[in-house]
Parts: C-alpha cells; structure tokens; sequence
C-alpha cells in the first residue's frame, strides 16, 4: 500500500510541512513515482518502530469538564480522534503475565487474547512471533507492539490488548530496555493498523505516560487516560 505526504500527515498527527522537512534530511523513508513523493507501507511501519523522535513535553491533560474543549472535538474531528480509546475499550488488559522468554508471554497472552477474538490462538501466535523474527516490535522504554503485516481482523473495528508482565524481559529494543508492557494491536485494515501503531508510539514517547502505564492501570483507569490524551490530541491539531 503506498501513502501520499497527507496520508502519513495524519498518521503522526503533525503537519505535511514537517513531513516534507523529514523527507528531505532524510530522516524518513520515501520515494518518488511521478514528481511526487510516497511512502512505503512497511518501510513506515518499520520507521515508527525504529524511530528516535524526541519525547514530548506534554502539559497536563485538558479538561474534558470544559464544555468549549467538548464541542470543539465532537464538531471538527473526524473518526480517527478516539481510535485507540475505542480499540483498547473491545479489547482487554491482562495482568501479570508470566514468561522467561518473548515468545512464551506472547503464547500465554495469545491464549487469553485469542479467546476473546474467537480465533485460532494457535495461528496467531505463529504469526506474531513470525513478525518479531524479522525485526523485534520493541518501541523503547519498556513497551513493544506485538502485531502482524499478514493478518486483518476479519472484524468491522479495531482492537488493541494491554499486556503486563510479571517482570521485564528481553525483547531486542534498541534502547537496551526489558519490555514490561506489552500491547497487541489488530487492525480491520491497513491505514486503521498504521494509524494505531503511530498513536501508541506518540503515546509511549512521553515520559509521564510511561511512568502511568507502568504501574498497570486497570482498564478503566487507561481508558480514561486515553480519552483525555486524544482529546488533547484532536484540539492540538484542530488549532494547528
């Protein structure tokens, strides 16, 4: 699937002007057919992955009391604003799961997972760890990404699951770090499973929500912390 410069703007939520810069110092992936510069689906997927974008400096959450907040977001943004607060509310958030090695917390997340899903815990196992042989879904700081390019949720939504680990483990990150947090993303289609990549490694690159998920939320707490987080989100680009 290739992207245009406005697909991948809305992917990372920053303008098509920050795109173009990146492409041209070469901190992005691209290339051009016709004039015109387009993205590779897998080579931004594995961008994201890979990146070293600077954490934000986040303020504190907006207010959602604010009535003026809550019109703005419900008139002038699109489906894509609560995407990962509607994923993580059909999927689940499972605790202390155990494992010495990556590939056995994802058999023993899968089978709880997969349940959920009514799908094959067996197969979807094989394709995640499929994934993780050819490059670790690690997104630094102590969370990764299990997920995979060959499978689509044969489902009209998205679902993401949060996995917390007994304790850390290796996982290939870049940065060093044992993975802690793990959140298994399921897409119905490939923008929807871009775009979701992209909010949960937006969300994981600041450090007060690091220090938040790391001390395992329940689900309603993170879906709660989500919410506001996309709100913020949706009202920065709204007044951008």
């Amino acid at each position: 699937m290739d992207l245009e410069i406005k697909d991948v703007s809305e992917l990372l939520n920053v303008s098509e002007k920050t795109i173009k810069k990146w492409v041209g110092e070469g901190k992005m992936p691209a290339y051009k057919l016709e004039n015109k510069i387009r993205f590779s689906r897998t080579e931004i997927e594995d961008w994201m992955l890979n990146s070293k974008m600077q954490k934000e400096k986040d303020s504190n959450l907006i207010n959602l009391k604010s009535e003026k907040a809550k019109k703005l977001v419900a008139k002038k943004i699109g489906t894509q604003a609560f995407s990962l607060f509607r994923a993580l509310y059909k999927g689940t958030v499972i605790n202390n799961i155990k494992g010495d090695t990556k590939e056995e917390v994802i058999k023993s997340s899968v089978k709880v997972i997969a349940k959920n899903l009514s799908l094959d815990a067996d197969v979807l196992t094989d394709l995640l760890l499929d994934r993780e042989n050819l490059m670790p879904t690690a997104l630094n700081h102590g969370v990764a990404v299990p997920h995979t390019r060959d499978f689509l949720l044969p489902k009209t939504y998205d679902v993401v699951s949060v996995v917390y680990l007994n304790k850390p483990i290796e996982y290939g990150s870049l940065d060093g770090e044992k993975v802690k947090t793990l959140f298994f993303l399921f897409a119905c289609d490939d923008k929807r499973h871009l775009h979701l990549l992209a909010k949960i490694a937006h969300l994981t690159r600041n450090e007060e929500t690091l220090n938040f998920i790391h001390q395992h939320p329940s689900k309603t707490h993170l879906l709660n912390f989500i919410k506001r987080w996309e709100t913020k989100l949706s009202l920065e680009k709204v007044s951008s």
